[in-house]
């Protein structure tokens, strides 16, 4: 088999993989629903329970980098998804609330998948399209749409505890699909003596801060909303699970399978342009929705009038659309980021970016539960978002816009 031949097959099996370990990672945000309603969960609770295997899936990024970088992709991919496997089917079997804190973690090993694939398919391509490659792999954030369409199928007709049964089963089969179809190359391998500790120094370096603020934006707000959007349905617009959950996934797919779309402009327009636009495009999305559903009585010369101002729910979907396709090319354009300026240390560097986005998809849950809890306002997730994307915004403008032509007159013009 030729390199570019190689080269397919790789990105195609570790594309499925990350796939079916995002939909793993995710499931929560569907199963979780019956579960609150069991274990009678506050709005905290249920985010510190959909949010406990992000933890793992995050803290575990820079080890599993690091790891790629010296042992390969292939043989580091095929562990973490054996280790999941047992712990998923046990899920099936928990009935209290620390039963599933405690499962979650090791479930949640599956998210530190991304920090593995990313190096281990972008060195099968030269750096031109290392971008494209990229974006194709996280495609497989697509997982979480994937989850909302195939769980509550599942859910509604033999109860919540067959989803882990059914996902442990799938992802058996992808492990198995996953060795014999990927492929190794020892050229790709780097000799690092980088220990955990040595790694985090690198958040002394400016640039790598500033990727880790915006992926917590773009990866972390995108997990954070894909755990947070099927509950948001129910409650603020009274749906049932399986609409929910099917409208939360306009949300969640174009933010999955575009992100190989913002590769390519990545690719073509620079990661500095592209992600300039989308915490623009974010800014504004998440300032719409932020405002909450308000009845506004004003006095007029024929009486009190009553206003209603708020989003219908066809206004609030297609705002979560357009959101997602703003992070999804966001997700991307940040690990162009990474593979221009560290080329040589893809894996350690896209493992500290990743871990950020990870904790920013595990805190972010939590925050928006104590927030419905202490004001009973339902839009002050999208509020809290909206102010993040603002820091993000000032910061890349006094880092990076104010020295370059991307507004000026000599700016140069999107060429298609």
């Amino acid at each position: 088999m030729t390199k570019k031949a190689q080269a397919l097959s790789v990105l195609i099996v570790s594309t499925l993989a990350f796939t079916v370990c995002f939909m793993v990672w995710m499931m929560f945000a569907v199963i979780g629903i019956p579960i609150k309603k069991t274990l009678d969960l506050n709005a905290t609770q249920f985010g510190l329970l959909m949010s406990t295997p992000v933890l793992t899936g995050s803290l575990i990024r820079v080890p599993l980098g690091i790891w790629t970088d010296k042992f390969g992709g292939r043989i580091v991919m095929a562990v973490v998804m054996a280790i999941t496997v047992p712990a998923i089917w046990m899920m099936s079997y928990a009935t209290a609330y620390w039963h599933f804190l405690t499962i979650g973690l090791f479930v949640g090993l599956a998210g530190g998948a991304f920090s593995v694939g990313t190096p281990y398919v972008a060195r099968w391509f030269p750096k031109e399209r290392q971008g494209f490659a990229m974006g194709v792999y996280g495609a497989g954030n697509s997982g979480a749409a994937v989850n909302k369409f195939v769980a509550p199928a599942l859910v509604v007709a033999f109860g919540w505890s067959m989803v882990p049964q059914v996902y442990a089963a799938i992802m058996l089969g992808t492990l198995l699909l996953f060795w014999f179809f990927s492929h190794s190359d020892p050229a790709h391998l780097v000799p690092s003596k980088v220990t955990f500790a040595g790694q985090l120094k690198t958040l002394r370096d400016p640039r790598v801060m500033k990727y880790c603020q915006y992926y917590s934006i773009v990866f972390g707000g995108y997990v954070a909303l894909s755990l947070w959007m099927v509950q948001y349905y129910v409650g603020e617009f009274g749906l049932e699970i399986r609409n929910a959950a099917l409208l939360a996934a306009c949300f969640s797919l174009p933010g999955g399978v575009l992100r190989a779309v913002g590769g390519w402009m990545s690719d073509k327009w620079g990661a500095h342009s592209v992600t300039w636009w989308v915490l623009w495009v974010s800014w504004v999305c998440l300032f719409l929705l932020s405002y909450p559903q308000t009845d506004l009585t004003v006095l007029t010369t024929t009486g009190p009038k009553t206003f209603h101002i708020g989003l219908n729910i066809y206004a609030f979907t297609g705002l979560m659309f357009i959101l997602g396709i703003a992070f999804a090319f966001g997700k991307a354009s940040v690990f162009k980021y990474i593979s221009d300026d560290y080329t040589a240390n893809i894996g350690a560097v896209s493992g500290i970016v990743g871990l950020a986005g990870g904790m920013g998809g595990f805190a972010l849950p939590i925050c928006f539960g104590f927030l419905m809890d202490m004001t009973g306002v339902r839009s002050s997730a999208f509020m809290l978002m909206y102010g993040i994307v603002w820091v993000s915004l000032i910061w890349m403008y006094w880092t990076e816009v104010r020295r370059s032509e991307l507004m000026g007159k000599k700016a140069r013009a999107f060429e298609l």
